[in-house]
């Protein structure tokens, strides 16, 4: 079972950045497809981005399209998020996981960090 660990996350102002970090315990982690998901307070788990495994599709949710970027390094074991222009909106805890499929859907991954959080100041 790969265990997944979420860091990077933290306090910005609006406009400002981040880049989150999804590091893997092995190297199994290159042979799945990794998404982000986000949850704010009392709000269900959110589809964010997703990354196939070789790194070269990907897709995201529509509130983020041109602000946020999902890369890899499977060198690395590490699959990263970069946070552009964040809005308060954005704040939430982030988690990563994994999927066999090509799907945005919650219920298909599984390997779940614990995640990290980010909040925005307006």
């Amino acid at each position: 079972q790969v265990q997944l660990v979420e860091s990077g996350g933290g306090l910005v102002q609006a406009g400002g950045s981040l880049r989150l970090s999804c590091a893997a315990s092995e190297r199994t982690f290159n042979g799945y497809n990794i998404g982000w998901f986000c949850q704010a307070p009392g709000k269900d788990r959110d589809f964010v981005a997703l990354i196939s495994t070789n790194g070269r599709t990907t897709d995201y949710a529509d509130s983020v399209k041109g602000r946020f970027t999902v890369s890899r390094d499977n060198a690395k074991n590490t699959v990263y998020l970069q946070m552009n222009s964040l809005k308060p909106e954005d704040a939430a805890v982030y988690y990563c996981a994994t999927t066999r499929g090509w799907i945005t859907e919650k219920r298909e991954y599984y390997n779940w960090g614990q995640g990290t959080q980010v909040t925005v100041s307006s």
